[in-house]
């Protein structure tokens, strides 16, 4: 087994706790909070998960940029749009970041202030998060054929 390989297998592990618990908690957990008005179950959620699934988060950072060097996509070619490689690498970045602005959207803006009145916003928000984790993970698919 190769360093890539165990790499890949460490990517894909934490790929499956970062997708599956945005998952479960956007079609599990949320239509409930919402059907009840319960931020609570939200917060409770969060609360649970917050340490493996920043764990995870982190873990897929580190692993994927050793990837996409193992690819010969290095920090000077990401946003170069040339290969396909390059190009899965860019767009999962631009969603990495967007994901960022979502967390600090609902670290600093809703989930300190989160209710009955504003759990919509923090249901935009977990939609989004798991809309771009499912989206980072068949982007991630396409590498074993060359990338988009």
């Amino acid at each position: 087994m190769t360093l890539h390989h165990i790499v890949l297998i460490l990517h894909l592990l934490a790929a499956a706790v970062w997708v599956g618990g945005h998952l479960l908690l956007a079609i599990c957990y949320l239509p409930t909070a919402l059907k009840k008005k319960d931020p609570q179950i939200i917060l409770n959620f969060e609360k649970k998960y917050e340490t493996l699934g920043m764990s995870s988060l982190v873990l897929l950072i580190i692993t994927g940029i050793c990837m996409a060097y193992d690819f010969g996509a290095t920090f000077e070619t990401w946003f170069s749009f040339k290969s396909g490689i390059e190009k899965v690498v860019s767009f999962k970045l631009i969603l990495l970041f967007l994901t960022f602005i979502c967390a600090i959207c609902a670290q600093f803006f809703v989930l300190p202030n989160l209710n009955e009145t504003n759990i919509r916003k923090m249901a935009v928000i977990i939609i989004s998060v798991t809309t771009i984790a499912v989206t980072m993970l068949i982007l991630g698919s396409t590498i074993r054929y060359g990338g988009i």
